[in-house]
């Protein structure tokens, strides 16, 4: 029976219900957008102007120019030069900000963005960058605020409104992200992903009236895109019907081999049904793809794994989190490495990163149990076994924790929209 079967009438609108409903189930509504349907955040992150005297007005033109033409290096220094002349100009630590976005530093760009906030607290592009650095960090919550902010002021903000409604997805807060996404309907109700972010805001909020209108939409324009099988094929592997994900994911690939995240997904899809080889190949496309998706790196860490191949597993493990220091599932992964191996206080240290981060990690306590235990600390080994199994019992529960096990990212929807 589909997901989702209660709510619907007609077998194409319970597999289009399903799409949304899996995503959630698989608790994946937690995290990261798709480049064609979502935001380049180095373009957004524009220079803002500046009212200096003259000899800073020169070397702030001076950085634009550098900005503009991609020398990030000579922009930073004539941005500190205006400093040198104004320390109060908050604009050019709102550049400075920018440089540090697109050289992915984000600790150090929040750092220059709120100091360029204080100091200019009415200019928007300073508010909607720190609302995408926090973004980028997987921040949804704190990406709330600065993203509302922005959007109060400039209420025709498509790039604003789109990504405050998928952070309160992410953040569950669906009621609010349907009434924020609605308004963008007359521009992107051809747009598969935006119907699919939406139908999950109005299923979650009950909104069934509005869902069905969604659904319909999304089987009119979805139909025969790479986009909208990709999607279906997500719905059944969520569910772990491999052969029916296969073939979307198949389908998806032949209309667009470019089409981003579809040979991760087609790997996930061979993984779990034995095809290995096919598997590993598929990741190194999407990775050819999206070099910087750590999700590709997590899922050959997890194949290799599989394969006893504990080095390369250690390396894609360590790969991921490069990419994404947040990614449980990575260290969890390096965790097992290193029990196996009997590298025991490093194991340790992997799964404590891993349950601080998502404390219901399938397996998670139970592997830290198994820790302690070979480390000879027998007592917390027991009350840590003690807590995995009254999680498992009251919380949790089997059939969660296979939900757990079998996730599947969804980058797709954590990519920001065009400006």
């Amino acid at each position: 029976m589909p997901m989702g079967a209660d709510y619907r009438r007609g077998d194409k609108q319970k597999y289009v219900l399903a799409i949304g409903l899996a995503l959630v189930a698989a608790g994946s509504v937690c995290v990261r957008p798709a480049t064609r349907n979502g935001v380049k955040p180095q373009s957004s992150s524009t220079p803002v102007g500046v009212k200096q005297p003259v000899d800073a007005q020169a070397l702030f033109a001076k950085g634009q120019m550098a900005l503009q033409a991609g020398d990030l290096d000579a922009a930073e220094a004539a941005f500190r030069q205006v400093l040198l002349v104004d320390p109060r100009a908050g604009s050019a630590y709102a550049n400075l900000g920018v440089i540090a976005m697109r050289r992915k530093e984000w600790d150090r760009a929040i750092a220059l963005l709120r100091k360029a906030e204080k100091l200019e607290p009415k200019m928007a592009g300073i508010r909607l960058n720190i609302g995408l650095v926090e973004y980028r960090r997987g921040n949804y919550a704190a990406a709330i605020a600065p993203f509302t902010s922005v959007l109060r002021n400039q209420p025709d903000s498509q790039q604003a409104r789109y990504l405050l409604g998928l952070c309160q997805v992410f953040t569950k807060k669906y009621a609010e992200a349907v009434t924020v996404l609605e308004p963008l309907w007359a521009e992107k109700s051809n747009d598969v992903l935006y119907l699919y972010l939406l139908d999950i805001a109005a299923v979650e909020s009950g909104q069934k009236s509005f869902d069905e209108k969604i659904l319909s939409r999304m089987i009119a324009v979805g139909g025969g895109t790479a986009e909208f099988h990709l999607i279906l094929g997500k719905a059944y592997l969520n569910r772990d019907e491999i052969p029916e994900a296969t073939s979307e994911l198949e389908k998806a690939a032949a209309l667009n081999r470019n089409l981003p995240f579809i040979h991760m997904n087609l790997g996930v899809a061979y993984m779990r049904a034995g095809a290995d080889e096919r598997a590993e190949t598929e990741f190194r496309r999407d990775i050819a793809l999206e070099p910087d998706l750590a999700d590709n790196y997590d899922q050959l860490g997890a194949l290799y794994t599989r394969l006893g191949k504990d080095e390369d597993a250690e390396i894609s493990f360590r790969e991921a989190l490069r990419r994404d220091s947040k990614m449980a599932s990575a260290y969890a992964g390096l965790a097992k490495i290193y029990q196996k191996q009997q590298k025991l206080e490093p194991a340790l240290k992997m799964i404590d990163a891993a349950l601080h981060l998502a404390p219901d990690i399938a397996g998670g306590h139970f592997l830290r149990g198994r820790i302690l235990a070979q480390l000879g600390r027998e007592n917390e080994a027991k009350a840590e076994f003690a807590l995995a199994q009254k999680k498992l019992d009251t919380q949790l529960g089997k059939e969660r924790e296979s939900r757990e096990k079998n996730r599947v990212p969804n980058p797709e929807l954590r990519r920001e929209p065009e400006p």
